[in-house]
């Protein structure tokens, strides 16, 4: 097995017949999936997702992968190829496209429908080319002729790829499933992966997401009687959370509101435009007057009332977290059911365990896929893997989409089914595969760290930046504001110490300034009076000396200032 090196360098000369794959996010992680392919020159990108940060990201509001790499090779791009229209796969297009607006962006119907909504509040219109399943007639690339085959997920229209070029065959499932009863009765083409597979798959990229999870993943429609209980016993409103784009999950909750009479509201900007481009495509079938305006809603009795909103990942600022925590306009109150009908993405446990926490202190009775089968994943468990694995019989795998150890589980399914070790490659974001002659193997890596979106900025924040956050959040600040003779070198008077976020007794810094006497005294002795400089003395010395007395770190900022 290949496995990933952090002693890797810069990856040598790509010979013109070679294949070059470099995954610049979504491995090593859940979301900002995107796959760089390279060949004779030219570059195809698969998917450009976002990831969502977790707690000890404070302040930022999406992370990208890093465009490093290909930023000077912009117009080497021939086309961005979308899997399906989840925001870990096209949250960073609008991103990437404003760097070059006019990169053909290829994807289905629905996938193309939501990234043009999504790139409107960006003031980009995007040059698109819109494909099905079966499609291979004018889906040539450059050096890159595509092919794309139906595949099942927790969103319609997802689309595995098929790119052959010259060095050879490449699948990527994208995430995928087999569900075998899938609701809008699109399964997965497993015939078609067989006759890729007769064909000769060179390398072979599967979705790692569930490949822990032994057997197989439970049908969309063995979820209705679940669903189906909680509106047939919910006393007052029901609150739906799910992700703003799992059409299935919410064609579901529409049956169910509509046979139990009651009316439905779409709560959260992104909820209400995703679903109103699902229903205007045909993917979501409304019965007729069952929608109504939250407003309206608001004045009906609460027992024939459903909202369908944002924050099933715990989000601070989405609907949900704000309801929680009380800072929504709905009231969240005793008889309430919350039906939470979503996966916990790895990293959000407590963030949701907070909000469940919070709306039940509310009085409101929480359903969630930890007490009821009200979820089902979208992705393929370890049974689904091993038969794409038997049905394919690639010459090589490379494991995507997953933090390392469903990677390495994914990796391990594959040699069960005998594979070659040597022949599934475990690599991380930024390490560089080359097919050349029919093998593929590690070659080096790449630039591919995490690029935080902070409001309007790019980039701006740095992981420097996210620790100084945090330590302000969790630590507190101390302010030392010190007047300096400059003649002597010694306090003119007594330091002030300005206190946010850190408890302490209104003299716990008074043994501080002998502290800080100390260091003048140093400095003088060395020479050095250059406020900048006696600042950065004092911010260590104090810093140092408040970790000893409180064992705490609060942020020290030292002000100097010339008497």
């Amino acid at each position: 097995m290949s496995h990933p090196h952090p002693e890797l360098q810069k990856p040598p000369r790509l010979p013109n017949d070679g294949l070059r794959i470099v995954a610049l996010g979504g491995l090593g992680e859940i979301g900002r999936n995107m796959t760089v392919f390279e060949q004779a020159g030219r570059l195809l990108i698969v998917d450009c997702g976002v990831l969502f940060p977790e707690e000890h990201q404070p302040g930022v509001d999406v992370i990208l992968p890093d465009f490093t790499w290909i930023r000077d090779r912009l117009d080497k791009i021939e086309a961005i190829v979308l899997t399906h229209g989840h925001e870990d796969h096209i949250g960073g297009v609008p991103y990437l496209l404003r760097e070059r607006a006019d990169i053909p962006v290829v994807g289905s119907r629905l996938t193309l429908a939501l990234i043009k909504e999504k790139l409107k509040e960006h003031r980009i219109v995007p040059k698109v080319h819109q494909v099905k399943e079966g499609d291979r007639t004018g889906t040539t690339y450059g050096p890159f002729d595509l092919e794309f085959l139906a595949v099942n997920h927790s969103i319609p229209d997802g689309l595995a790829v098929a790119i052959r070029t010259s060095a050879g065959l490449v699948l990527h499932t994208g995430d995928f499933k087999m569900d075998q009863f899938p609701l809008d009765r699109r399964i997965t083409d497993l015939r078609g992966f067989a006759r890729l597979g007769d064909e000769g798959v060179d390398v072979f990229l599967t979705d790692s997401t569930n490949a822990e999870v032994p057997g197989f993943t439970t049908a969309e429609r063995d979820l209705t009687p679940a669903i189906e209980q909680v509106f047939r016993t919910a006393p007052r409103r029901v609150i739906v959370s799910s992700f703003a784009s799992h059409v299935h999950r919410i064609q579901q909750v529409l049956d169910q509101s509509h046979a139990y009479g009651r009316k439905v509201a779409f709560v959260g900007r992104s909820m209400v435009r995703n679903m109103g481009v699902a229903q205007d495509l045909g993917y979501l079938t409304v019965p007729p007057n069952l929608i109504v305006p939250l407003d309206q809603l608001e004045k009906m009795a609460p027992n024939k009332a459903t909202l369908i909103c944002t924050g099933s990942q715990g989000e601070p600022m989405a609907a949900l977290s704000r309801m929680a925590s009380r800072d929504h306009k709905i009231r969240v109150g005793e008889g309430d059911t919350i039906l939470m009908a979503s996966s916990v993405i790895p990293g959000n446990e407590n963030a949701i365990s907070n909000v469940i926490n919070g709306l039940t202190r509310w009085g409101a009775n929480v359903v969630h896929k930890g007490n009821a089968k009200v979820h089902v994943s979208g992705h393929a468990s370890a049974g689904e893997l091993v038969y794409c694995y038997n049905i394919v019989k690639p010459r090589h795998v490379m494991p995507v989409h997953g933090e390392f150890r469903h990677l390495r589980a994914n990796a391990d399914l594959a040699i069960s089914t005998g594979m070659d070790a040597d022949r599934v490659v475990l690599a991380e974001d930024g390490v560089v595969i080359d097919l050349v002659k029919g093998r593929a193997k590690v070659t080096g890596k790449v630039a591919a760290g995490n690029v935080y979106v902070d409001g309007n900025v790019v980039g701006g924040v740095t992981e420097a930046t996210l620790k100084d956050r945090r330590t302000l959040a969790e630590e507190g600040v101390v302010t030392v504001l010190a007047i300096v003779d400059a003649d002597t070198g010694k306090l003119a008077d007594p330091p002030d110490f300005l206190v946010r976020g850190f408890e302490h007794d209104p003299r716990a810094f008074d043994p501080a300034v002998t502290v800080i006497e100390k260091t003048l005294s140093r400095a003088a002795s060395e020479g050095i009076g250059d406020s900048r400089r006696l600042e950065q003395m004092i911010g260590r010395d104090v810093g140092r000396w408040a970790q000893r007395a409180f064992r705490r770190t609060p942020m020290i900022i030292p002000v100097v200032i010339d008497a």
